[in-house]
């Protein structure tokens, strides 16, 4: 496989954003840009669990109606849900209706409201690798990492859900934990 593509744009990317351009848009602003507050990473945790076993675009396309029916991913908020809300999510096509992952979310985000203010920032952050050596082609970046797998068991003892050692890995690439931008992409510091 390739591991760089020209865009609509002119400009060489990481060969995984193809041509579409939200994709563009996300991986040129947001993909491995660092990513700091309890809010903001709930929100990236809670969209990577529902990402698992779909592509990311589905999510990323989604996500505008995910932050107005999870409201905004404040914990607190999403915390309060009932069982009508639970309901109510089901019925919602502009999301994935995954009752699994809707229940875990609610349930994360009980935790992450009951952790003082920074926690899950500085929690999550304490697992963010020492940079390394840029990968050159998408065969050297790996799915899986020990600091990935650490996070995962850290999150899974404290009890979270949907947060699995690849999940993790990929939150922690999105989050800018690890900047995996390969050799020649544009955004490769």
């Amino acid at each position: 496989m390739t591991s760089l593509a020209t865009g609509s744009d002119g400009r060489i990317r990481c060969a995984w954003v193809g041509s579409d351009a939200e994709y563009e848009r996300y991986h040129d602003e947001e993909w491995g840009r660092p990513l700091h507050g309890d809010r903001a990473l709930f929100e990236k945790m809670s969209l990577e669990g529902f990402q698992a076993g779909l592509s990311w675009i589905t999510i990323l396309r989604k996500r505008p109606r995910f932050r107005e029916v999870f409201a905004g991913f404040e914990p607190a908020a999403v915390a309060g849900f009932t069982p009508d809300d639970v309901e109510r999510l089901m019925q919602d096509a502009g999301i994935i209706r995954n009752r699994a992952k809707i229940l875990a979310t609610i349930g994360n985000a009980a935790l992450v409201s009951e952790m003082a203010e920074g926690e899950l920032d500085a929690l999550m952050w304490s697992f963010a690798p020492v940079p390394g050596t840029r990968p050159r082609t998408f065969a050297d970046v790996p799915a899986v990492t020990a600091e990935s797998t650490a996070m995962s068991k850290e999150l899974r003892k404290r009890g979270f859900r949907f947060v699995g050692a690849t999940t993790m890995y990929a939150l922690m690439q999105s989050a800018g934990m690890v900047d995996d931008h390969v050799e020649g992409c544009w955004r490769a510091g």
